[in-house]
């Protein structure tokens, strides 16, 4: 199996590289390669590498950034999303495409389905929104994986943050609420290679019979403040910490150009259901990263 990885330099893309590599060829771009955001330097690219999978997990990922420029997040999001979707449908190609909680306003109260009704605060979140609903719209072979409070150490997280913060400040004052399902990128990583490892003889088919939106992100929920008390916690390296004290505070101490969801944890039952795959607790994940 040949899979085309767009965004191979990213948190995600990093971890993708080594999952796929497990049993694919895997033919990585950057955005140094080319612009996606040219539709035909982008057909170029995706058919001289002449995959039989996409996987894109680059994206225009500054949520601030994008209320400055919403017309970049959108070439990035949707507009290269929906050549992506083109091509994998009219090359009979397979699409993992890579969404966010933030297509939601938090305003539920409880986990989100894939059946809820999308409502975005923000210009980014309405991007990711567009790039769903375009490959909906062109009923592409595309599974579209809605994540959420993605992190990684490779490259700056919330997680990589505070922890740094730990080692610097005797005091660290932390939003409280906003609640969601942090996410390992390696978990992630993982569960995909699970994914297109399981349909590998027929990929086009058998994502195009499972075509859809499916929420995956780490099981059970926190807020903010509590993802940061357990940084500290579980953090090997505790001996390093400057830290004496986490501070819980509202989001309005911290006054940001895009509205954040408050509750936004996802429900990932439906893709459990088609495809067996789950991922861990997110104390579970973030103890293991931690770790190394």
């Amino acid at each position: 199996m040949r899979i085309f990885l767009l965004g191979a330099d990213g948190q995600l893309g990093h971890e993708l590289t080594g999952a796929l590599g497990c049993f694919a060829e895997v033919v990585p771009a950057t955005e140094l390669d080319f612009d996606m955001t040219d539709p035909q330097a982008l057909r170029t690219a995706v058919r001289a590498a002449a995959p039989d999978a996409i996987v894109n997990a680059a994206a225009f990922t500054d949520v601030d950034g994008a209320e400055r420029n919403p017309r970049q997040a959108m070439l990035v999001n949707a507009e290269a999303v929906a050549t992506l979707g083109e091509l994998a449908r009219d090359e009979r190609l397979a699409l993992v495409h890579y969404s966010t909680d933030f297509v939601f306003d938090g305003h539920k109260g409880a986990p989100y389905t894939e059946e809820d009704a999308p409502c975005p605060l923000n210009e980014y979140g309405r991007s990711k929104l567009a790039g769903e609903a375009a490959l909906l719209q062109q009923d592409a072979p595309a599974v579209v994986i809605r994540t959420a409070w993605l992190y990684s150490l490779r490259k700056r997280s919330f997680v990589s943050s505070i922890r740094a913060l730990c080692r610097e400040r005797a005091q660290v004052r932390v939003v409280a609420d906003q609640i969601g399902s942090p996410t390992f990128c390696r978990d992630l990583a993982q569960a995909t290679a699970m994914l297109l490892y399981g349909v590998r003889d027929a990929p086009h088919e058998a994502i195009a019979a499972a075509r859809g939106v499916y929420h995956l992100a780490g099981a059970g929920s926190c807020s903010r403040y509590e993802l940061a008390c357990a940084v500290a916690e579980l953090d090997p390296r505790r001996e390093e910490h400057a830290v004496r004290s986490i501070v819980p505070v509202p989001s309005t101490e911290y006054p940001s150009p895009a509205r954040r969801p408050a509750h936004a944890p996802l429900d990932c039952g439906k893709i459990r259901a088609r495809f067996g795959i789950a991922l861990p607790p997110w104390r579970e994940s973030l103890a293991r990263a931690l770790a190394g």
